[in-house]
């Protein structure tokens, strides 16, 4: 029985275009969540709307820390991904970091940008 040690060119193309496609999305997120933080929201009040204003400065300052947190998860998935290009290139991707063992298709289907079997995940803890 051959073990297979790395996938296939046609393989590895078929992720990439999964890639790809994941990696337009996230930029076109990312760009939403930095538009929203540099805004300024004043609800087309500007100074006349104090009461208003006073008001939503608490629940305003939550909602810019949650978009600045997303915003940085997702910068952090869209480097991810670009990752995992480099690795299809250098034909690396696939392969569990940990064990040097094949990454099951199903999983990399679902988080394309993994670099850990579930085995070796689970076994982290």
């Amino acid at each position: 029985m051959i073990i297979k040690t790395r996938y296939s060119d046609n393989e590895l193309q078929e992720f990439k275009e999964l890639i790809l496609n994941k990696l337009v999305e996230a930029k076109e997120d990312l760009d939403l969540l930095k538009g929203s933080l540099s805004h300024s929201d004043n609800h087309g009040t500007d100074d006349t709307g104090r009461t208003f204003n006073m008001m939503e400065d608490g629940s305003d300052t939550l909602s810019r820390e949650e978009v600045a947190q997303l915003a940085s998860r997702q910068e952090k998935f869209v480097g991810s991904l670009q990752n995992a290009l480099v690795r299809i290139e250098n034909k690396t991707y696939g392969i569990c970091r940990d064990t040097g063992k094949l990454i099951r298709k199903e999983r990399l289907m679902l988080v394309p940008h993994a670099t850990l079997s579930i085995e070796a995940k689970n076994a982290q803890g």
